[in-house]
């Protein structure tokens, strides 16, 4: 075939692919783009209730489906408050609530995503051939009102027919057409969709097509469509495109729930077992995209490469607005088509995945139907919708969609979809390509096949979408282009301890002032680049927020006032602080774990935020399916799970030999990596048991590709031989080495395979044996632990494993070593020479490992810091027993499975910044936050999708809502009657009170005013709070105070009525009262018995309580008089710091009805006798005081075990994720506390391994104390 025809059979989009370079999102909870995928990353749930601002639940809301004129449902997804400023735009001021919030929200993310693209304001690009096409439907919120204000000839009608007056049907017409926003000359272009583009090709001046389509929920893709064909077809150099849907206005409510569609649940779970329905939510995304070609040509940022779209019609089918399988099915096959290649390369499926039953069981059908073609492999694509996040966005659906999927592939994450408990029966999932993906987790690529994902997108009327993406593949390295955050270094400094207080308590004042997010940020980068001299004292730690750094840095703050003269301490928080650094120099050990350390997801966060963990599971990955094996990532990071046993295969699957290894190895390589960018240099290198392949690598023996293929290799050849069942296993245990060498010589086929401390050995051999030396040693006394591990190592059981090691021996080329690389079996240097260092290596796998006299060598050779590169901790905390108190430093990068991998990583860097090791951070800035809120003087508005009202108009709806008299809205047919009938009741006093009240506008501003700009408050935070606060309660205590006033008055006049009746009520009481005092003299006898002081000083507690009580007064209502002021609202702007503790509390908010409460005229009450309340006297309780014996005695055992202080300890703290205790470690002590107190009972290490914190262990030693006893009894 020739160049030329081959070239013709190519479908548009492979001739000309379309490449997305900018993106904005504005959806619930989310102000930005990367808030939008922060909290996909995060598994945030943007569902809430109907907020006020949208409509009120009280005039709406019935849980039954079939109220009329009602929905049942009332949860969505809203948009949060941003900044917009009308000068920015061009906006008259007085335009604005004219305008639909699409067209002024529209403004805001079209500068985003243009600025996102890298064209901005300020640079030139050709702005005659850029255009805009949106998605969106008709903007019913604001037609609404506009309509509603022309139904006056019907209330006319009604309000005749009710029998009032001309004059009071107009003046109700009046005060009802008030209720709404008037109709102005901007009205009409204002509900017009095509007018949000309009008004973007305006604003920005663009000359390209302009439109707005409406394919309902589909309308964003279909608006990509037709901006795809613009670039194609030549008509235009760059495209806006997307979609937005900011209605969810009850009439949009109502619309759903007649048709019915709503959930009834208050979470959205498409594809569960439970899902019932869907629930609607706000949004706008928008998108610039470009020809693949221009893009590269003009060094555009690409996110990923649109590669397919394709469309179709349900065609006739049983109902208009019924989904269609067959319809789907088209537009799945033609995108596919167009594409080039099978769906079957995919990795992930963004669904549309709306939650009613009968949709999603539709598209999964469909989906299952074609994916399925020509692919037996199951289960290998992930399946997810972001409704379950942010509700259906309707005609913005599909640009929520493509954006998150957009980001995944340009990021490598394959994002969770949350609310998932069970996969819907009916899907069958398991049979299919496909598993429901509810967790974030890295996503490596198909062997060499490029990430790929596709998009779905249906509307009403049987309109289909699908889009077909691909990750790009830059030509030419680029920096790093991650928009999400990750951990982040503080590390502060000072001459002395008392310098480096005062600096800390300086940076923590700052961090909680109005421009806390920038000091943030400042900090953040000056601690990346800080250098410090040795002689100085410094703290660092790594916080994830600027919450969390606050909170680190009040305990930091705290632990320097109380330990101003030690030399270090470590919080449990990671907080790691020392008065001068070490020279490290010539003294850094680099540790390498072996098999047993592995666990699934490991090193997940690192994978999700730094390239190299995910390079080195990639590059073994495509090794692995070269070879027909199973893909690492498969059972490294394997799909998530529903139920118990589906995880306990999954764990078990990752033991297997070959699987382990490699992926403790790749993992040990992925950090070194990271960890050499930050300056890291050993001085040494070892390994234990498999670990001394990786030292042998980082030693520079093996390059990467023979080191990928020997870790391959030996994983492989250890591993059971097929067919042949698993029959080693080893066993560690904890005591006398000599003593457990005698009991180990009786066994045939045990012996001793790890020296790993100088009371700690493992045991190998065949299992049955392994079993019987286990309950031998427990029952003498010996702490045991199984290690999950499949084979029995460093024994004459893996011999099978020699040769085929050896082989792939051969296959490489071993350098000499430019570092010293400690031997487990001589526990020496490696030799020189190749074939002695090759000779040893292979003999490794049959002998001993001699990791106590490895390490005591390394120490005499002056190995001081030992840095553990690899998953846990479990050779750090063996270094830690072998050296004992000399001194020495051991630090493990990953010590926990249950811990963020990525805070624990930073966290290790910081130890060892601040110990004193010239190390740069892991990153070389701070991540910076886009989009920032706008910083002109002026009217900055705070929008959300509700529609913006003026001061003006809010001030005229308030009147209009205010009642009139009674005398001018009683009917005129029976006003005279109902006068004579009220005549008892009214009288000029109340007449003259009713019309003291003035009328009170309910709707606060939104904004500041024109003529006024936004004041500064120089104020500390706790002062800004009480101003604002004092502030709203005068401005509200000053217009309800003649209300007050008058109410007050009225209710003294009603109150006379009550008096009798009052009286009569106390007198009856005191007789009740007496009675009760004469029997509770009797009681108070007997309770003095047993009095206690603790019980006296909880009696004299409930005294002051009582007469405090008795003592609180009624306000008077004098005290709310205040001079006149105008109204005006401030609206707090939201703070993300936490505020100081203040040393007493802030006055309570005035909330009106306590108030009038409050102001009720309370007749007096005859004196009533109460008796005084005796309290319950009780001694403390055995338990209690056991509980707290046993509760101390354990936070001194940990504290021993550990070096933490036991101040620092709480009962709560995880015992691995916070302190870093091992299994092994639990047992020791356990047997420390079990000398303590000698009657607790034998303790299960199964049972005792299952307790996550201390308060768990606390409580199953009282448990099992309590059986002992019941026993005894």
């Amino acid at each position: 075939m020739s160049a030329q025809s081959s070239t013709s059979s190519l479908t548009a989009l492979q001739k000309t692919p379309i490449a997305i370079i900018g993106m904005s999102a504005l959806f619930a909870k989310a102000k930005n783009l990367q808030e939008y995928w922060e909290n996909i990353l995060g598994k945030v749930n943007g569902i809430t209730e109907v907020p006020e601002s949208a409509w009120n639940l009280e005039d709406y809301y019935d849980p039954d489906p079939k109220a009329p004129d009602k929905t049942y449902g009332k949860w969505g997804g809203f948009l949060p408050k941003i900044d917009f400023d009308p000068l920015e735009f061009g906006l008259p001021p007085d335009t604005l609530e004219a305008l639909d919030s699409a067209h002024l929200l529209g403004l805001v993310m079209a500068k985003q995503a243009l600025e996102d693209a890298g064209y901005n304001q300020g640079k030139e690009f050709n702005r005659e051939t850029t255009g805009v096409i949106l998605g969106g439907s008709g903007l019913w919120k604001s037609i609404t009102p506009l309509t509603s204000r022309l139904q006056y000839p019907l209330w006319k009608k009604i309000c005749q027919k009710s029998g009032l007056s001309q004059e009071q049907t107009d003046k109700i017409i009046e005060n009802m057409k008030a209720a709404y926003v008037p109709w102005q000359e901007n009205s009409f272009p204002g509900m017009l969709p095509n007018v949000v583009a309009g008004r973007i090709t305006n604003r920005f001046d663009l000359g390209g097509t302009n439109c707005v389509v409406d394919a309902a929920c589909a309308s964003s893709l279909s608006a990509l469509k037709m901006a795809i064909s613009e670039l194609i077809e030549g008509r235009c150099d760059m495209m806006l495109t997307g979609g937005f849907d900011t209605d969810n206005s009850i009439l949009n409510y109502m619309c759903f729930s007649k048709t019915p569609a709503f959930s009834k649940k208050d979470c959205l779970n498409p594809f569960d077992a439970t899902s019932d329905g869907m629930m609607v939510g706000e949004g706008l995304g928008m998108l610039v995209i470009k020809r693949l070609e221009d893009a590269e040509r003009d060094g555009d940022r690409i996110y990923a490469v649109i590669k397919g779209i394709g469309t179709a019609s349900d065609g006739r089918f049983k109902s208009i607005y019924a989904p269609r399988p067959e319809g789907q099915i088209r537009a799945l096959r033609r995108a596919y088509q167009e594409a080039g290649f099978s769906p079957a390369t995919l990795g992930l499926v963004e669904a549309h995945g709306t939650g009613t039953p009968a949709g999603d069981f539709c598209e999964f059908t469909a989906l299952n139907e074609v994916f399925s073609e020509n692919n037996a492999e199951k289960q290998t694509i992930a399946l997810g919708s972001v409704k379950s996040q942010i509700g259906h966005t309707k005609a913005a659906a599909g640009a929520a969609s493509l954006i998150k999927t957009t980001l995944a592939l340009h990021h490598k994450i394959l994002p969770a979809t949350i609310n998932i408990t069970e996969p819907n029966p009916k899907f069958k999932i398991e049979d299919s390509p496909f598993y429901l993906n509810t967790e974030t987790r890295p996503w490596l690529s198909k062997g060499e096949t490029p990430r790929r994902a596709g998009v779905s997108s249906f509307g009403f009327g049987g309109t289909d979408y699908h889009v077909v993406l691909e990750e790009y593949t830059p030509k030419l390295p680029q920096g790093e282009n991650r928009i999400h955050h990750r951990p982040q270094s503080i590390l502060l400094w000072g001459q002395n301890p008392e310098e480096l207080r005062q600096t800390c308590q300086k940076a923590l004042e700052q961090l909680q002032s109005p421009q806390g997010s920038q000091v943030y940020i400042e900090l953040q980068n000056q601690s990346k680049s800080a250098q410090l001299p040795l002689k100085v004292a410094r703290v660092g730690f790594v916080a994830t927020s600027l919450a969390e750094a606050i909170k680190l840095l009040q305990a930091a703050v705290k632990q320097l006032q109380k330990q101003p003269q030690a030399e270090a301490w470590e919080h449990p928080q990671g907080i790691y602080y020392r008065k001068t650094g070490l020279l490290l120099e010539g003294k850094v050990v680099a540790l390498f774990p072996g098999q047993g350390s592995q666990y699934l997801n490991m090193g997940r966060e690192i994978a999700l935020n730094l390239p190299e963990i995910q390079t080195a599971y990639q590059k073994l990955d495509i090794l692995r399916t070269k070879a027909g094996l199973t893909p690492l990532s498969a059972g490294l990071f394997p799909i998530p799970t529903f139920n118990e046993v589906d995880e306990k295969r999954q764990t078990s699957l990752l033991q297997r030999t070959e699987n382990a290894q490699p992926a403790i190895g790749a993992f040990s390589v992925g950090l070194y990596k990271t960890l050499q960018k930050t300056g890291f240099k050993p001085n040494f290198v070892a390994g234990h048991s498999f670990g001394e392949l990786t030292a042998l690598w980082a030693a520079g023996v093996f390059t990467d590709d023979d080191y990928y293929y020997l870790i391959q290799a030996r994983g492989q050849a250890m591993a059971a031989p097929k067919g042949a069942t698993p029959q080693g296993a080893m066993l560690a245990v904890t005591g006398k080495v000599s003593q457990i060498a005698q009991w180990v010589e009786g066994m045939a086929n045990v012996q001793i395979a790890n020296y790993n401390a100088p009371e700690q050995v493992v045991l190998s051999g065949l299992a049955s044996e392994i079993a019987t030396i286990e309950k031998i040693l427990s029952s003498q006394g010996y702490q045991v632990t199984p290690l999950p591990v499949s084979a029995a190592f460093h024994t004459s059981l893996v011999r099978h494993a020699s040769q085929p090691f050896g082989k792939a021996l051969d296959q490489v080329t071993f350098h000499a070593p430019q570092l010293p690389v400690y031997a487990n079996v001589t526990a020496a240097p490696y030799p020189k020479d190749l074939s002695g260092m090759r000779q040893l290596l292979e003999a490794q796998l049959l002998n001993s490992v001699q990791f106590v006299q490895q390490i005591e060598n390394i120490y005499a050779q002056g190995g001081y810091c030992f840095v553990e590169i690899g998953p846990r901790q479990i050779l750090t905390n063996l270094v830690k027993q072998i050296l004992g108190d000399r001194p020495h430093l051991a630090i493990a990068l990953n010590p926990s499975r249950q811990k963020d991998s990525d805070v624990q990583l930073s966290q290790g860097v910081m130890q060892l910044r601040v110990l004193g090791l010239p190390l740069n951070d892991l990153e070389n800035a701070a991540l910076t936050v886009k989009n920032p809120s706008s910083k002109r003087k002026g009217m900055i508005l705070k929008l959300n999708a509700t529609n913006y009202i003026s001061d003006k108009t809010k001030a005229l709806i308030g009147a209009a809502l205010q009642p009139d008299s009674p005398a001018e809205i009683e009917p005129s047919v029976d006003s005279q009657t109902v006068e004579s009938k009220c005549e008892e009741v009214k009288g000029s006093e109340n007449e003259e009170i009713l019309a003291s009240i003035p009328s009170v506008n309910p709707y606060p501003s939104d904004s500041q005013p024109l003529s006024e700009e936004i004041p500064t408050l120089n104020l500390s935070i706790v002062s800004r709070d009480q101003t604002v606060t004092m502030t709203m309660n005068n401005a509200i205590s000053n217009n309800i105070n003649p209300l007050l006033q008058a109410f007050y008055q009225y209710q003294q006049s009603l109150a006379k009525v009550h008096e009798e009746y009052i009286k009569h009520q106390s007198q009856s009481f005191q007789s009740v009262l007496q009675l009760l005092k004469e029997k509770e003299m009797t009681a108070v006898a007997q309770i003095d018995e047993l009095s206690t002081p603790a019980a006296a000083s909880e009696n004299s507690k409930f005294d002051r309580q009582n007469s405090e009580v008795s003592s609180v007064s009624f306000p008077d209502p004098t005290l709310f008089k205040s001079e006149p002021q105008p109204l005006r609202t401030l609206e707090p702007q939201p703070l993300n710091i936490a505020p100081q503790p203040l040393p007493t509390p802030e006055p309570e908010p005035v909330h009106i009805s306590p108030i009038v409460n409050y102001l009720e005229p309370r007749q007096p009450i005859a004196p009533i006798s109460i008796p005084e309340p005796v309290s319950e006297v009780s001694e403390p309780s055995l338990d209690s005081i056991q509980d707290d014996a046993l509760s101390q005695a354990l936070l001194e055992v940990v504290s021993e075990k550990t070096g933490y202080p036991t101040e620092m300890l709480e009962l709560e703290m995880d015992l691995e994720a916070d302190l870093g205790i091992d299994s092994i470690k639990r047992v020791e002590i356990m047997g420390s506390l079990q000398e303590a107190f000698s009657g607790l009972p034998k303790l299960s290490p199964e049972a005792l391994a299952e307790k996550r914190t201390l308060a768990h262990i606390v409580q199953y030693l009282r448990e099992k104390m309590m059986v002992t006893e019941k026993k005894i009894a």
